[in-house]
């Protein structure tokens, strides 16, 4: 299996640990990209990437490596630190470049074979809503499998966290990567994913885009062909 983690923070703390652990219990090929070192820039609402080509975008080149890996990858994690109840600004700057991803616009059809997870820490909470931030991404983007893991560690250094809550930790991550093990190769697009869709291939079908217009014909969505089959 190959795996690709999309860090939210440069520094290794709980989070980091709890994503690395958790991509070794599942094995594989694991590629790691940390935020915002390997990728630090903020869209800047040129739209290019909308109505002409993502190539068009500033960005493309820096951001190319992580499009590949993801590409690639059977299974993505993105990891955020919660930042004032949110995921991380290097976070939420990474994923504003692949709006043009969305269903809504020019979807990568690899991306509906794929499962995803997004792993939220925090001393106390905000976990749940930082998590949203990243699944809103893996939803739209089409990944078939989403799981999420937020943990409240009590500190704010890894190495401060409880050995009862490490213990813990451990033990529900064993169980996540099981399940994640299960259905490699298995992941099947839900209904909610085929409705989405569906509801904008009527959309598209109106031709309000030039760019998506034609990407969606050329891969025969607008007739009988899906990205999940």
């Amino acid at each position: 299996m190959e795996i690709v983690m999309i860090h939210g923070q440069s520094h290794k703390g709980s989070t980091y640990h709890i994503a690395r652990n958790l991509a070794l219990k599942i094995g594989g090929d694991i590629k790691e990209f940390f935020l915002p070192r390997d990728f630090g820039e903020f869209c800047i609402g040129c739209t290019k990437c909308f109505l002409e080509s993502e190539k068009k975008c500033p960005h493309y080149d820096k951001l190319k490596p992580l499009t590949e890996a993801m590409d690639r990858a059977d299974l993505i994690i993105l990891a955020s630190p919660v930042y004032v109840m949110h995921a991380t600004g290097a976070m939420k700057a990474f994923l504003d470049h692949y709006g043009y991803r969305w269903m809504v616009h020019r979807p990568e059809k690899a991306m509906f074979s794929k499962q995803g997870i997004c792993i939220s820490t925090a001393a106390g909470a905000g976990m749940k809503s930082a998590m949203k931030d990243m699944a809103d991404s893996l939803f739209f983007w089409g990944i078939s499998e989403i799981y999420r893991y937020g943990k409240a560690v009590f500190a704010v250094k890894w190495q401060d966290v409880s050995e009862k809550n490490k213990k813990t930790i451990d033990k529900e991550l064993s169980s996540l990567a099981k399940k994640i093990r299960r259905n490699y190769g298995k992941a099947k697009t839900g209904i909610k994913t085929k409705l989405v869709f569906h509801a904008i291939r009527l959309l598209q079908r109106k031709g309000w885009n030039k760019a998506d217009l034609e990407y969606w014909r050329e891969r025969g969505w607008l007739d009988k062909k899906r990205p999940w089959s």
